[in-house]
């Protein structure tokens, strides 16, 4: 039997089956496609801001407004005289953030001076503040968001040459290489800030936020990619044979 044959009540659900089990084969292909469009998109948006293309740069930083906090003091410029501009506890040699906001309209009316404060309007003005040609454009991304889904595309790639005998990472493993150490640097900047106060504010270094977020995404990739290989291979197979029972040619 084939689709032409088949009862036109049945012939959706039939082509639906076939689609799912297309979709199962290639998962990885399309995992990594997305993942790469969703890294390739916060390079994108400083670079069209460079070229003057604000409306579709503006578009991409808005798009991707609800998924990270988009501090400028936590995110990577590109065009600028540094890569990164840090706030002034962070323990940096690079020019602090409020060296710059001093000179900047964005932060005429705010207590920038103090690399200890955080107040909503001083967060709301760093989640604005795209850039500038002096500054250069940050990624649409932070830091560590950026690094996260960076590592997740590399190790997909490199899953897709070990995909048939890798095993999952152990849940303990996992805890100790992709948990605890983003864990414990977001943490402890965290609760140094107000409304917890537990120690003086504290900002971490750009390299942490690169490292940690590294080691989470790769981390994700080799605990949760050999589930999906297992589970889709598992649909595909459930999938073909329903298909067979039915007399479906493919």
């Amino acid at each position: 039997m084939t689709t032409h044959t088949i009862p036109k009540d049945k012939r959706f659900a039939v082509r639906l089956n076939m689609l799912i089990m297309r979709g199962t084969q290639h998962w990885l292909r399309i995992v990594l496609i997305l993942v790469s469009i969703y890294v390739a998109l916060p390079f994108v948006a400083p670079v069209l801001m460079k070229a003057g293309v604000t409306g579709p740069a503006k578009i991409i930083y808005t798009a991707y407004s609800p998924f990270c906090h988009q501090f400028a003091f936590r995110s990577f410029f590109l065009f600028g005289e540094q890569t990164a501009y840090p706030r002034g506890n962070t323990g940096t040699d690079l020019r602090s953030f409020e060296e710059y906001a001093r000179d900047l309209p964005e932060f005429a009316d705010l207590n920038y001076a103090d690399p200890n404060s955080f107040d909503r309007e001083l967060i709301f003005s760093a989640r604005g503040f795209i850039g500038n040609e002096q500054l250069g454009y940050k990624l649409t991304l932070c830091e560590r968001d950026i690094s996260i889904y960076t590592a997740i595309l590399v190790g997909g790639l490199l899953y897709v040459r070990v995909r048939r005998r890798l095993r999952p990472a152990p849940i303990w493993l996992y805890v100790i290489l992709g948990l605890g150490p983003i864990g414990l640097d977001g943490f402890s900047q965290l609760l140094g800030y107000p409304p917890f106060n537990f120690w003086p504010p504290r900002e971490t270094l750009p390299i942490f936020r690169v490292v940690t977020g590294a080691l989470f995404g790769l981390m994700n990739v080799w605990l949760a990619f050999p589930y999906l290989e297992e589970y889709m291979q598992d649909t595909h197979h459930s999938i073909k044979n329903k298909l067979r029972r039915a007399g479906i040619d493919f």
